[in-house]
């Protein structure tokens, strides 16, 4: 069955499934039979994915006990997410608009944030040069990270949002221009031709793709615990419906473990070609994949790694709580500077 729980994530993914209260479970039915029953207490967080109906009695549980519910598409793209109504952090939000106000905040913000995702960024194309055995990909690799490299000396002196949206594009440009170089195994499946959202043109977009929500799904998660609004940001423009500032945190993120995780699966084989459907909608991961791809998730976000600040070793998944609360403290005028999460 594809439903089940990944740590203290309830995740929904088999279509026409319904989500109900009984009592203080949830439960999972498909088709009249139940097919997963949760007591709530062991929940953080609920995912549904696709056309899954939630009951009233099943988010008016979830609010009572403080379980977020994020609605997703079957591609993993952010719908709505329901919290539960909480006191939050006035003066912190307070902080946070002010700052969101000011034009050099928020480039200040947004240069360190996409200084941290660039290293991130050139750590990954690094290790996966170290590992080629390939003349020519190693060559695709090395020009990459030197363009990586000299976007980031320029980001230095970026002094407006559009200069530092302008260095990260042209990182990402060469970064994903290399991807390819990095698929050791099935490259005619899995080869990066252009990067591609909504919706994925290819298998390779369609992982990248869904990994990504799932890193989205987790930042809100830990900015809202802080007390922040993930929709006010400072690199990403407010739109309505946008998590900017959830954008804003998964971007040290994305290489680390949203590529990292997708580059893995590829190249073990845990994932290939009969693993895709497409549609006039792109392409999309099937149900089982789609299960397989979260386990890796999940077990990439319990590994531990050292905090660049404080040098101890936490799991991926408390990072994302820790960066929330030192970008609180540094909105609240108790640290000069936002310091970017990044790897050795």
């Amino acid at each position: 069955m594809s439903d089940g729980v990944r740590l203290n994530t309830l995740y929904v993914l088999s279509e026409g499934a319904y989500l109900h209260r009984d009592h203080q479970t949830l439960q999972v039915r498909i088709e009249q039979e139940t097919k997963l029953a949760v007591p709530i207490h062991h929940l953080q967080s609920v995912a549904v994915f696709g056309s899954t109906m939630v009951s009233p009695g099943a988010m008016e549980l979830c609010a009572e006990m403080g379980v977020a519910v994020t609605f997703l598409s079957m591609s993993g793209r952010l719908v709505a997410r329901v919290d539960a109504p909480g006191s939050g952090n006035v003066l912190l939000r307070r902080a946070q608009f002010r700052a969101a106000d000011q034009p050099q905040a928020c480039v200040s913000l947004a240069r360190q944030m996409v200084a941290g995702k660039l290293r991130n960024t050139r750590l990954v194309a690094q290790r996966a040069a170290r590992e080629s055995d390939t003349p020519d990909d190693k060559a695709t690799l090395d020009r990459a990270i030197n363009d990586i490299a000299h976007a980031l000396e320029r980001l230095e002196t970026a002094e407006t949002l559009d200069v530092v949206r302008g260095r990260e594009g042209e990182a990402a440009r060469a970064y994903f221009g290399a991807f390819s170089a990095m698929v050791r195994q099935d490259r005619d499946t899995f080869a990066m031709r252009e990067r591609s959202r909504r919706p994925p043109l290819d298998p390779i977009n369609a992982l990248l793709s869904f990994v990504y929500a799932l890193l989205v799904h987790d930042c809100v998660a830990a900015l809202t615990a802080v007390g922040l609004d993930p929709s006010v940001g400072f690199l990403h423009e407010d739109r309505p419906g946008r998590p900017s500032l959830a954008l804003d945190l998964m971007e040290e993120f994305r290489p680390i473990v949203g590529d990292s995780i997708v580059l893995s699966i590829v190249n073990t084989g845990s994932i290939g070609l009969s693993d895709f459907h497409r549609s006039d909608l792109g392409v999309a991961l099937k149900d089982a994949a789609r299960t397989r791809l979260i386990a890796a998730y999940e077990r990439r976000m319990d590994e531990l790694v050292t905090h660049p600040v404080f040098g101890y070793r936490i799991s991926y998944r408390r990072t994302f709580d820790v960066q929330a609360r030192l970008l609180g403290r540094h909105l609240l005028g108790e640290l000069e500077a936002y310091p970017d999460f990044r790897t050795r």
